[in-house]
């Protein structure tokens, strides 16, 4: 389970999912890490099945977008290819 912080209540809906995504930066940086405490560690996901993850955390409909700053923030790693996804034990910086 995910629980995100104070400061995005007004993004959060009775079941605890956020309902939109934060416009603001400032609060991306703040949903991005719990999002990834609802990842297990120690597993390795495919893409479907890190979206479907995912979309318990969230009712916007948007994983794809989620996947991707996981990622592009540290918290996930993923195979060259796409094949397989897994949570990183610490975000590492993104590559560029």
């Amino acid at each position: 389970m995910v629980v995100f912080p104070a400061e995005l209540k007004n993004f959060v809906d009775a079941d605890g999912r956020l309902r939109q995504w934060p416009s603001k930066q400032r609060l991306q940086l703040v949903a991005i890490p719990a999002l990834a405490e609802g990842i297990p560690f120690g597993q390795r996901f495919t893409e479907r099945e890190i979206n479907d993850l995912l979309s318990r955390y969230h009712t916007f409909g948007d994983s794809t977008l989620l996947r991707r700053l996981l990622c592009d923030m540290g918290y996930l790693a993923r195979e060259r290819d796409g094949s397989a996804y897994w949570r990183v034990e610490q975000p590492t910086a993104p590559e560029g």
